[in-house]
C-alpha cells in the first residue's frame, strides 16, 4: 500500500509528462527538419542544370507551343535529353534524309536512328503509305508530314536495271526485259509500254504504275529517215515487208504526205501498231 502512493504521488506524474513532453518538442523539431531538408533539395533540383524543360516550337498552322518540365535524370540520360528542339516541317524524301533532319523534322534521336538502321538493311519507303507503317512513326505525326513527303518517281528513260529491280514485283529478269525494250523503242514514249514486254500484264503494271514517269526519249524515232533494215527492229514494225512498205511508201509519195494518217490509209501497219505508234515521239520528215 505504501509503494503504491509512492508511484502515484504528485513528483512521480510530473516526471512522466516532462518525459512525454519532451519527446513531443523533439518529435516536432524532427518533422520540421525533414521537411525543410525535402524542400531544400527541390529548390536545389530546379536550380540544376540537369533538369530539362524541352520546349516544342512549331508554326501556327501545325501544332501548338507546348512546354513539358521533366523530372531530373541521371547525367549520360540528361545530356541527350537536355537540348530545346524546335519541329520543323520541310520536304524530305525519308530514303535520303538524314539522322539530323529527322530529328528536326520532330523525331528523338532514337526513333530517327530507328529509321536510319531500316534503311541500312535495304528498307525502303517507295510511297508516303510506306513511312506511316514505321512503328516509330505515329499517325498524327504522320498526318503533319504527310503533305511534305517527297519520293522522286523513277524515270523509265533513265533508269538502269538495279534501279527497275527495286520497284515491286520487278526482278532481275523483268529488269532486263525493261532496259533491253527500251533500246529497242528508242527509248519509252508512254509508261504504258511496258506492258508490251511478254508477260509484263497489267496487274504488274498497276503495281508500279505510280512509282515512275517517262520523260521525252532521248532522240525521237526517225520513221522518215531510218533505212529498211534499221525500221525492222522497233517493235511496231516487227517484220521487213512492214519495213520495205514504209521505204517504198516514202520513195513513192511527196514529203508533204509523209504522215501516220497515209500510213493507216495505205493499210501498211494494223490498227493496234499503228495506234501505239502514234503516241510515239517522233521525228519530223
Amino acid at each position: 500500500m505504501e509503494k503504491k502512493d509512492r508511484k502515484d504521488s504528485p513528483t512521480a506524474v510530473f516526471k512522466v509528462g516532462a518525459i512525454a513532453l519532451a519527446f513531443l518538442i523533439i518529435g516536432y523539431q524532427s518533422a520540421l527538419f525533414v521537411h525543410r531538408a525535402a524542400e531544400l533539395r527541390v529548390a536545389a533540383a530546379r536550380d540544376k542544370p540537369d533538369t530539362v524543360y524541352v520546349v516544342y516550337r512549331a508554326p501556327a498552322d501545325t501544332v501548338p507551343e507546348v512546354v513539358r518540365h521533366n523530372a531530373v535524370h541521371s547525367a549520360p540520360v540528361q545530356h541527350a535529353r537536355n537540348r530545346t528542339r524546335r519541329v520543323e516541317s520541310f520536304r524530305f524524301n525519308p530514303n535520303t534524309v538524314s539522322v539530323e533532319d529527322l530529328m528536326r523534322l520532330g523525331f528523338s534521336e532514337k526513333q530517327a536512328q530507328s529509321i536510319d538502321n531500316y534503311r541500312a538493311r535495304g528498307g525502303r519507303f517507295r510511297r508516303p503509305s510506306d513511312f506511316a507503317k514505321s512503328y516509330v512513326v505515329a499517325d498524327s505525326v504522320f498526318q503533319r508530314l504527310k503533305p511534305w513527303i517527297d519520293i522522286p518517281r523513277l524515270d523509265i528513260n533513265r533508269a538502269d536495271s538495279a534501279a527497275f529491280d527495286a520497284l515491286p514485283g520487278i526482278g532481275p529478269y523483268f529488269a532486263a526485259k525493261m532496259v533491253e525494250y527500251r533500246t529497242r523503242l528508242g527509248g519509252y514514249s508512254f509508261k504504258e509500254q511496258l506492258m508490251d514486254i511478254y508477260h509484263f500484264d497489267r496487274e504488274k503494271y498497276d503495281g508500279l504504275s505510280d512509282l515512275v514517269v517517262c520523260s521525252s526519249p532521248a532522240k525521237p524515232f526517225r520513221l522518215w529517215q531510218m533505212p529498211e533494215d534499221s525500221l525492222r527492229q522497233h517493235p511496231y514494225i516487227k517484220n521487213w515487208q512492214t519495213a520495205h512498205s514504209i521505204v517504198l511508201f516514202r520513195e513513192n509519195s511527196p514529203r508533204e504526205e509523209w504522215t501516220l494518217d497515209a500510213l493507216s490509209k495505205a493499210c501498211i501497219l494494223p490498227p493496234e501498231d499503228m495506234a501505239k505508234l502514234a503516241r510515239c515521239s517522233i521525228a519530223a520528215p
